[in-house]
């Protein structure tokens, strides 16, 4: 609690006990009149002033003006009436702070979450200069540079590891409460803490590309991106609060104008005033306005602590009414780490085969490609390397000892009009072609995470209807894995562009929202396309910090319907407090303009009201447990 909150609940229990004090002393004349004048004012005196810049400012229908007009009019009745009852205007403010307390406490204990995610950056870095250790602000440290790392220090920077080993605690980043061992070769990435160990890092990113000043970046604007819903009740509020300062104005001339012009009776003009002043302080908007934006920060700042970035609380109402999930194939319903498993017709020695296809598949940073590297297994001659080109979606074309070599799918081998054989292994097929003249094919596997097949049954049970799969891979490999899964259907042998292509007429088959879960780095276009575009296993990835709409910071696919019952909890608190809300405003409005609803019955409207919703948006915090 900061000293701002420490005044105001000194405040609040003064007031509270001065008013008791009071009640019990039952000053009269004067006295009364100054005693109770100076506690109004001491509990008050804020909204008043708010109230009174909003009037200079011409921001006047706020809840800050309605709490001053409601209260100094029931103030003044009190004076008019020489009745001596002043409880009910300073009870009215004093409940007011009592709620306005509620509410900065809730959104306080909401933005520690927020900062909790904020602490991961660095404060310094050991920078490594001539052998002595210099500390740095991270933004001044170039790419190129070494840094070292402590046990109990954060990595400041993202990075390769070229000395020592650490464990390495992600679960700031991640959600992932189990550390990582961190060798020499490894990526590092800042925001990390060091449990363990002393390594260097040679620095591969300046700190404004860094994955702690992306992830920063998207927290702290996430705020930015209102929902459907956020956006009505703003609106909402500006048309509404008009409307009820104009009813409430009408009901304070209408009907007594009424008794002298139509009945000749008594105006009542004093029971009109004090019904129009009821009317006021029910019809303030505050749990509306304060409650619905309370839930979406909440719910973003408990999302982050799992590891689950969503971009906007318009994202997060999207991500609650998802129907239909388009899925990539590799590294996301699957390993991604492909292993050759056989090489079938070798019209060569094997493993002069392998060699030639590893000089050429290494340009590529394609799984596959790195697959057929890894099972070479030696160092890769670059000077035996030349005139290589990567072919989208086909394959790799290369000189290696001066021999043209392509490596491929069947497509590409059509394209230079080699005859093939075909396979009907199930994997990833590369064929292969020397000097024109076909080679064989590596069959390449890859194996399905062991969580997807859970994954897909607890989507099933958020109400998923229908699962479908996009993927570059061969017809065998794709319907293998579908088939294993329990797909509802899958496109296989999908260039790039046919992804796009391909998920653009998926999402129109059907007015259903549509969610585009990927890598993050090969997909952008169908993230970006899709109504949410996931992004699997992103930390660190540029292309999908900048086209995913949701981004999963580790490689877990079971954080997918997580992330939807995150949204869909916060969508039914936020509904939940609009539909109270409203309900009881209305109800208590009636009352009020009957004179069946007094100040007391007003104070609940508004601030009971308020508190309550405050309290139901807090639920929030704590969605996804």
């Amino acid at each position: 609690m900061d000293r701002k909150q420490k005044i105001m609940l000194f405040r609040i229990i003064s007031s509270a006990l001065i008013l008791i004090c009071l009640l019990i002393a039952d000053p009269e004349g004067l006295l009364r009149l100054i005693l109770f004048t100076a506690l109004y004012l001491f509990i008050g005196y804020d909204i008043l002033i708010e109230a009174f810049y909003g009037i200079m400012h011409a921001q006047v229908l706020d809840e800050n003006f309605l709490m001053a007009v409601a209260t100094i009019g029931a103030y003044a009745l009190a004076i008019y009436d020489r009745s001596g009852d002043y409880t009910e205007a300073i009870a009215v403010m004093l409940f007011y702070q009592i709620g306005e307390f509620f509410q900065t406490y809730a959104v306080r204990r909401s933005r520690k979450s927020i900062a909790a995610l904020m602490d991961i950056k660095a404060e310094y870095a050991n920078l490594v200069k001539d052998d002595e250790i210099v500390k740095c602000e991270p933004e001044e440290i170039p790419v190129g540079s070494v840094i070292e790392v402590r046990n109990g220090e954060k990595v400041p920077l993202d990075g390769i590891v070229i000395s020592g080993n650490a464990t390495v605690d992600t679960s700031q980043l991640t959600g992932e409460s189990l550390p990582v061992e961190k060798n020499v070769g490894d990526e590092v990435l800042s925001g990390c803490i060091s449990k363990g160990g002393v390594i260097r890092i040679r620095v591969a990113k300046e700190y404004s590309d860094s994955t702690v000043a992306r992830i920063l970046f998207l927290v702290e604007n996430a705020s930015s991106r209102k929902s459907r819903s956020e956006n009505f009740i703003s609106k909402f509020a500006h048309i509404y609060t008009p409307i009820v300062c104009a009813l409430s104005l009408a009901l304070f001339i209408i009907p007594p104008l009424f008794n002298i012009l139509i009945l000749s009776a008594s105006p009542m003009w004093h029971t009109w005033l004090y019904r129009a002043l009821t009317f006021l302080v029910i019809s303030c908007p505050c749990a509306l306005v304060i409650s619905v934006p309370l839930s979406f920060f909440s719910t973003l700042g408990s999302a982050s602590r799992k590891g689950i970035l969503i971009k906007g609380s318009n994202y997060v109402e999207t991500l609650s009414g998802i129907k239909k999930i388009i899925f990539d194939k590799t590294g996301t319903l699957t390993e991604g780490r492909f292993t050759v498993k056989e090489v079938h017709y070798p019209k060569m020695d094997e493993r002069q085969l392998v060699r030639l296809v590893a000089h050429a598949e290494s340009i590529s940073n394609h799984p596959i490609s790195q697959s057929i590297v890894s099972h070479y297994g030696r160092k890769i001659d670059a000077g035996a390397i030349s005139d290589a080109k990567e072919i989208a979606g086909r394959g790799v074309a290369a000189r290696v000892d001066g021999r043209f070599i392509l490596c491929g799918n069947e497509s590409l081998m059509k394209d230079y009009g080699i005859p093939y054989i075909s396979c009907h292994s199930t994997g990833s097929i590369v064929h292969v072609a020397i000097d024109g003249a076909y080679m064989g094919h590596i069959v390449i596997s890859d194996v399905v995470k062991k969580e997807s097949t859970d994954t897909i049954a607890m989507l099933r049970k958020e109400g998923i209807e229908e699962i479908i799969m996009l993927t570059g891979d061969s017809e065998k490999s794709a319907e293998s894995v579908s088939s294993e899964l329990g797909l509802d259907g899958y496109y296989a042998q999908l260039l790039p562009s046919d992804k796009v292509e391909k998920a653009e007429e998926i999402i129109a088959s059907s007015s259903a929202k549509t969610a585009f879960v990927g890598d993050g780095i090969n997909d952008a276009p169908v993230l970006a396309r899709s109504d949410v575009g996931i992004a699997m296993g992103a930390l660190g990835s540029d292309a999908a910090i900048e086209a995913a709409d949701v981004v999963l910071m580790d490689d877990d696919i079971s954080k997918i319907p997580l992330a939807m019952r995150i949204a869909k909890k916060c969508m039914r608190i936020v509904w939940e407090n609009i539909a109270f809300a409203l309900s009881v405003k209305f109800l208590c409005l009636i009352l009020g303009a009957l004179g069946i609803a007094n100040m007391w019955l007003a104070i609940f409207a508004d601030v009971g009201v308020m508190v309550i919703a405050v309290i139901n948006s807090m639920r929030a915090l704590s969605a996804g447990k």
